[in-house]
């Protein structure tokens, strides 16, 4: 794409994009939006958790994607990288659309993600995480695709963002917004979102896998940085943070917080229990919230989004009971 900066990244354009979203032909969902007090989950507090795991194709993918192909020619021949959420939705989208494409893998994400984007008739290549931008840039030069990103591209920031001005219909001044952190796509459209809107006072975290802190490590050096990310959670482990929600987070992210492994698997557990199927990088905000990384939370209205359920028997089998 296009060197594109924050700037551009006006109310105007979230809210086109939102009603983009609303009315695509993929289906995606106003997903519900539920009160802490009415789950079984081990919390107190004014906490509303946004159910993404609800969502068409099982994550928030599909309303960046949804936004992509909104504006790009049909029938065309598209690649990508992703670890499956996002390849999950773009395949969804080549099939309705009848246009062709490939997804290009880290050899580390599950199988079961590969399988899943092969049933829509998208190519998978799996690739060491280092090397799938080259795999991408192949494809784009000898094959004639186009690269649509899975986590810095306009359009899809501002699909994401249809999220924030759903949370903003059920808590309309919320006081904190906890939200998973990879490229930084999802975390960034939200924080527009809210802060464009009017809720200047609303503190929004990322949160990212220890293994796994690009956009951190971001913040403190100030620029994108690349880096060999390893983490359960395999959507929120990208090998870079994306430059576009970069700058918007510099400007509307209060804090990236850092969560372990072992608080992912125990989260995924948790909200299992409480009869919620939501994968490790879907729990991540989840995570941080009970393991108290987020400051001052007392009497405070605060939103959690839970961004994925794409997990499967074989891999829920490897967490606490």
């Amino acid at each position: 794409m296009g060197e594109v900066c924050a700037d551009a990244v006006t109310l105007n354009l979230l809210r086109e994009a939102r009603e983009t979203v609303r009315s695509s032909p993929l289906g995606v969902i106003n997903t519900p939006m539920i009160p802490w007090c009415q789950t079984t989950l081990p919390m107190s507090g004014s906490i509303h958790i946004k159910l993404e795991n609800m969502q068409r194709t099982g994550s928030f993918k599909i309303r960046g994607v949804a936004n992509q192909f909104s504006r790009r020619p049909k029938g065309g021949c598209f690649v990508t990288m992703s670890a499956g959420n996002y390849g999950k939705s773009f395949a969804y989208a080549l099939k309705h659309y009848g246009s062709k494409g490939k997804v290009v893998m880290p050899e580390t994400a599950p199988e079961s993600r590969a399988i899943l984007i092969q049933s829509f008739g998208v190519e998978v290549e799996r690739v060491p995480t280092t090397s799938m931008m080259s795999v991408v840039n192949r494809c784009v030069q000898e094959d004639n695709m186009t690269f649509l990103h899975s986590y810095d591209d306009l359009d899809l920031i501002a699909g994401h963002a249809s999220l924030g001005f759903e949370v903003l219909e059920v808590v309309p001044e919320p006081d904190v917004v906890v939200v998973c952190c990879g490229g930084g796509g999802l975390l960034a459209g939200v924080a527009v979102a809210i802060k464009l809107s009017g809720c200047t006072k609303t503190r929004i975290y990322g949160v990212e896998p220890e293994g796994a802190c690009t956009m951190y490590q971001s913040f403190i050096e100030k620029k994108p940085v690349w880096m060999e990310a390893k983490s359960i959670a395999s959507g929120l482990a990208p090998p870079s943070a994306g430059r576009l929600p970069f700058e918007l987070c510099q400007l509307y992210v209060e804090q990236i917080v850092l969560v372990n492994d072992d608080d992912i698997k125990a989260a995924v557990s948790t909200l299992y229990r409480a009869g919620l199927v939501v994968e490790p990088s879907g729990s991540a905000a989840f995570a941080a919230l009970v393991n108290n990384k987020i400051p001052d939370l007392e009497g405070k209205n605060v939103v959690c989004i839970l961004s994925g359920g794409n997990v499967g028997k074989d891999e829920l089998s490897n967490f606490p009971d």
